[in-house]
C-alpha cells in the first residue's frame, strides 16, 4: 500500500498535472505510468496511394491504352476500376483535396502553389485547422511515408529560413523524399528534399533517373519499417513527378516504343475507345468527342501533317509511352516488395492521376520546354522550339513535350485538357485493389460507373480501414470534410453514389455536376469572367460531352448556375479574376529577393525561385572576387541553370569562357584573363525586347578595368528558367554546358575564388509584358 503522503503534492509543483500514475516522495512510494502510443486496430491494412501527374484517362491498359502496363493491369484484375472518377483541373488543388478531403478552394488551393494573391481560397498553404490524411493515420497508429512531387508549398517558402508549415513532415509524414516543385528534370532534379532539408548533391550518377530514385526510397521506407516493427501498418503516398513535362526517359525504355506511333493520334484515339467499350468502361454506342477544333485548343488531323511533322510528333509520343511504362515498372517493384513481405493481400492500393492530359506542348510540341512557357507579347522571333537532333528527343539533353493532339488522345474519349473543367481536364483513371477486404466476385467485371470525386479518397480509405478521425488539430477544431465515403459503392456495384453534386473552378473555367447533369463553361475573356457561357450535358448518356442541351433546358441551366454560385460562396471560390495580374500577385515582402547578395565559394546551390529574382527582366551584375589568381587556377566561377537554359562562367588554361544557353541554343565567347586580375564582372543589360547584352570585364590589382568579351542580343531567361539555381565555384546538378560537363565534370574551382556578388539593377521589360509571361509560366508550372 502506497503511503498517504503520496497525494500531498504542493499546489505550485509543476509537471504532474497530466500524469496518471502515483507520485510519492520516493520511487518505492510511487506508481509509474506511460502515455499510451496510438495503436492501429488489429489487422488494419496498409495503404498505398500512387498519384501520377498529368496522366489522361486512357493512358494505362485497364483504361484502353496500348502502352504496356502489366503491373497496373494486375491491380485492376485483383480490384476495381472507377470509370466515373473526377478530380480538379490542375495539380495543387487536386493534391490538397486528395490529402484533406476538403474542396480545393476551402483547403486554400484554388490554383497552383506558385503565387500568393492574398485571398482565402488562394492561400496556397495548408491552414492550421486542416487535417491531412497522414495526420489522421498517424493518430490511428500508422507509420506514414511520402515520396515524390509535393507542390503544396508556395515557391517563396522553399528556401532556408522560410516557414515549413506546409512541408510534408509538418503535415503528418514521418519521412519524405522528393521535390517540392510542380515539375522537375528526370535526370538532373534542380532540388530534392529529404524530410526538412535540401539534399546537397553536386553531381548525379551517370545512371540516375528520378522515378527509380523515388522507388528505391519508397521501398527503403517500407523495408526499414518492417525490420524494426513487424506489425505496424503504413501509409505510403507515392506522388510521381511523371508524367509532367519535360518528358525524359531512359534509353532502354524508349527503345521499346520506337515506331509504335506512326499511325498518329486519330487512330490511337479510335483504338483506345474501342478497347474502353469492350472492357465495360462505356456502353456500345456511347459517342466519342470529335477532335478539338476551338482556337487555342485545336488538334489538326494527323493525315494533314507533313512527313517531317509526323516523324517528330510520333517520337514525342514514344517518349511519353516509355515514361508511362517506367511508372508501371515502379508500381511492380512496390507490389513485389509487398508480396515478399506477405502483405499484398492486406494492402489497399490506389492508382490515379491528379488531372487530365495536357496541351502545354502547344500545337507542335517542343524541344525547348521552358521557352514554350513564354507566351504574351514577346519578340516575334522568340524560339519556342529550338531545333535539335531528333535522336535526342527524350534524353537528358532536351526538355520536350508532345503536341496537344497527343494530349487529346491521352484524354480519350473526352474533350479538352488539363486546366479546363470539361471531362478531358477532370476525368482520370482510378484503380483500387484490396484483395483481403474487397475480393471481387466471379460475375463482377470490376467497373464502377458511379460518380466519385477526389475529396472522397480520404473518407473512403478511413471507412475501408475502420479508422476514426480526430476532431481537433493543434488545439483548433478541424474543418469538416467535403468528401463522402465511396466504400458502399466499392462493395456493391449496384449501390448509388453518395456524392450527388460537385462544383469545379479553375482560372475562370466553371463546372457543376448534379445527379448525372453537368453544367460547364469555357473561360475566354478575363474582362468577362463573371458572365459564363454555359453548356449543359447529360453525362450519363453522353460522358464525352458531345451534345450541348443548354438551349433545350434553360430552366435547368438557371437552376444549376445558381447552385454553382451558392457553392462558390460556400467554398471561398470568389473573387474570380478579371485581371490576370491579380492572380499572379506576390506578397510585397518578396521584393527583397531582388536585393544584392554575396555568396561565398562553397555555399550550397541557391533555391530556384530565390535565384530567379536576381536576374528576371532586369539588368544585373555578377561580381567575382578572386584572391591571388594565376593562370593555373581553373574551374567554374558561377553557374545558373542547366541544359534547359542558363549561363556559366569558367576559366580554363588562363582563358575565361562565357557560355549562354538560350533554352537549348548555346552561344559562347571567351577571352584571356589578364595577369593580376582580382575581379571579373559579368554585366547583363536588359532591353524592353526581352533580350540581354552581356559583357565580361576584368579588373587587375592596379585598379584598371577592361571589357574582355561580349555577347549581345541574347533572349532573356524568364518564366521558369533558369530551372536550377545559382552555384558558386561549381556547375552543380544539371549542366549548363553538356560539353563542359563531359570534359571536366562539375569542374570545381579552387582556393583563388572567394565569393560572387549579384547586384540586380533596373527592371527593363514593361510590366504588361512581364505579367502576361508570368501568368503563362505559373499555369504551366503545375
Amino acid at each position: 500500500m502506497v503511503p498517504q503522503q503520496q497525494s500531498r503534492i504542493p499546489e505550485d509543483a509543476r509537471g504532474y498535472d497530466d500524469f496518471d500514475g502515483v507520485i510519492g516522495r520516493t520511487s518505492s512510494e510511487s506508481v509509474p505510468w506511460w502515455r499510451p502510443e496510438p495503436t492501429a486496430p488489429a489487422g488494419a491494412p496498409n495503404i498505398v496511394v500512387v498519384l501520377i501527374d498529368d496522366m489522361g484517362y486512357s493512358d494505362i491498359s485497364p483504361f484502353g491504352a496500348e502502352i504496356d502496363t502489366p503491373h497496373i493491369a494486375a491491380l485492376a484484375d485483383r480490384g476495381l476500376r472507377l470509370s466515373n472518377y473526377h478530380t480538379t483541373p490542375v495539380c495543387s488543388p487536386a493534391r490538397a483535396a486528395l490529402l484533406t478531403g476538403l474542396n480545393p478552394h476551402r483547403a486554400g488551393y484554388g490554383s497552383v502553389a506558385n503565387s500568393d494573391p492574398g485571398f482565402p481560397g488562394l492561400r496556397l498553404e495548408l491552414a492550421d485547422d486542416v487535417l491531412s490524411l497522414p495526420e489522421i493515420l498517424r493518430e490511428n497508429g500508422y507509420a506514414t511515408f511520402a515520396v515524390g512531387k509535393w507542390h503544396l508549398v508556395r515557391d517563396a517558402n522553399m528556401s532556408p529560413g522560410r516557414s515549413r508549415d506546409s512541408w510534408p513532415v509538418q503535415r503528418g509524414f514521418d519521412s519524405y523524399y522528393g521535390s517540392l516543385e510542380g515539375l522537375n528534370s528526370f535526370f538532373y532534379p534542380n532540388q530534392l528534399i529529404a524530410d526538412n532539408s535540401v539534399v546537397d548533391i553536386e553531381e548525379y550518377p551517370d545512371d540516375y533517373y528520378v522515378t527509380d530514385d523515388l522507388t528505391d526510397r519508397a521501398i527503403g521506407q517500407i523495408t526499414s519499417l518492417r525490420a524494426h516493427d513487424a506489425d505496424k501498418p503504413f501509409f505510403l503516398y507515392f506522388s510521381h513527378i511523371a508524367m509532367h513535362g519535360p518528358h525524359q526517359v531512359k534509353q532502354t525504355d524508349l527503345d521499346k516504343y520506337r515506331g509504335r506511333y506512326s499511325q498518329g493520334w486519330d487512330e490511337v484515339r479510335r483504338k483506345r475507345f474501342d478497347r474502353q467499350v469492350a472492357s465495360g468502361l462505356f456502353d456500345p454506342g456511347t459517342p466519342i468527342a470529335e477532335r478539338n477544333t476551338e482556337p487555342g485548343y485545336d488538334a489538326p488531323p494527323w493525315d494533314e501533317l507533313s512527313q517531317e511533322e509526323k516523324q517528330r510528333f510520333a517520337r514525342y509520343q514514344e517518349v511519353y509511352a516509355a515514361m508511362v511504362d517506367s511508372v508501371d515498372q515502379s508500381v511492380g517493384r512496390i507490389v513485389d516488395t509487398l508480396t515478399e513481405l506477405g502483405e499484398l493481400d492486406n494492402t489497399i492500393i490506389v492508382f490515379t492521376s491528379d488531372n487530365g492530359g495536357t496541351a502545354e506542348g502547344g500545337p507542335a510540341g517542343t524541344r525547348s520546354y521552358f521557352s514554350q512557357f513564354v507566351h504574351g507579347p514577346v519578340p516575334p522571333d522568340w524560339e519556342r522550339d529550338v531545333p535539335h537532333d531528333e535522336e535526342l528527343i527524350g534524353s537528358a539533353a532536351l526538355g520536350v513535350h508532345y503536341p496537344r493532339g497527343w494530349g487529346q488522345a491521352s484524354n480519350t474519349p473526352f474533350r479538352f485538357y488539363k486546366g479546363q473543367t470539361f471531362a478531358g481536364g477532370v476525368r482520370v483513371p482510378f484503380v483500387l485493389s484490396w484483395p483481403k477486404g474487397l475480393p471481387r466476385a466471379a460475375d463482377d467485371n470490376g467497373v464502377r460507373r458511379q460518380y466519385s470525386y477526389v475529396t472522397d479518397i480520404v473518407p473512403t480509405l478511413l471507412d475501408l480501414a475502420g479508422l476514426s478521425t480526430p476532431t481537433h488539430r493543434r488545439g483548433k477544431p478541424a474543418q469538416e470534410r467535403d468528401g463522402v465515403s465511396a466504400a458502399e459503392v466499392l462493395r456493391d456495384g449496384t449501390a448509388n453514389s453518395a456524392h450527388t453534386e460537385q462544383y469545379a473552378e479553375f482560372g475562370g473555367h466553371r463546372g457543376f455536376y448534379r445527379d448525372g447533369w453537368k453544367l460547364v463553361s469555357l473561360h475566354r475573356d478575363p474582362a468577362d469572367v463573371d458572365n459564363p457561357i454555359w453548356e449543359l450535358y447529360d453525362v450519363t448518356a453522353d460522358p464525352a460531352e458531345t451534345d450541348d442541351l443548354a438551349a433545350r433546358h434553360p430552366a435547368l441551366v438557371a437552376e444549376l448556375a445558381a447552385a454553382w454560385d451558392a457553392a462558390a460562396w460556400r467554398n471561398t471560390v470568389f473573387p474570380l479574376f478579371d485581371s490576370p495580374a491579380d492572380q499572379i500577385r506576390r506578397r510585397p515582402e518578396e521584393a527583397r529577393y531582388g536585393d544584392p547578395v554575396r555568396i561565398l565559394a562553397g555555399t550550397s546551390t541557391l533555391e530556384r525561385y530565390r535565384s530567379s529574382k536576381l536576374i528576371a527582366y532586369r539588368d544585373f551584375d555578377i561580381e567575382i572576387e578572386l584572391d591571388e589568381w594565376t593562370p593555373d587556377d581553373a574551374g567554374v566561377l558561377v553557374a545558373h541553370g542547366d541544359q534547359q537554359g542558363g549561363y556559366v562562367l569558367y576559366i580554363e588554361d588562363g582563358v575565361a569562357h562565357v557560355v549562354f544557353n538560350s533554352y537549348g541554343r548555346i552561344v559562347r565567347t571567351s577571352a584571356e584573363v589578364p595577369r593580376g586580375t582580382d575581379r571579373l564582372t559579368l554585366r547583363a543589360v536588359a532591353t524592353p525586347q526581352v533580350r540581354w547584352d552581356l559583357t565580361l570585364e576584368a579588373r587587375t590589382d592596379d585598379g584598371q578595368s577592361e571589357v574582355i568579351a561580349k555577347l549581345d542580343n541574347q533572349f532573356q531567361l524568364i518564366g521558369m528558367a533558369p530551372w536550377t539555381g545559382i552555384s558558386v565555384g561549381v556547375d552543380a546538378r544539371g549542366p549548363v554546358d553538356a560539353q563542359l560537363r563531359a570534359r571536366r565534370g562539375t569542374f570545381r574551382f579552387g582556393r583563388a575564388l572567394r565569393a560572387v556578388t549579384y547586384r540586380p539593377g533596373a527592371v527593363r521589360v514593361p510590366e504588361s509584358v512581364r505579367r502576361e509571361i508570368e501568368e503563362s509560366a505559373e499555369y504551366h508550372a503545375d
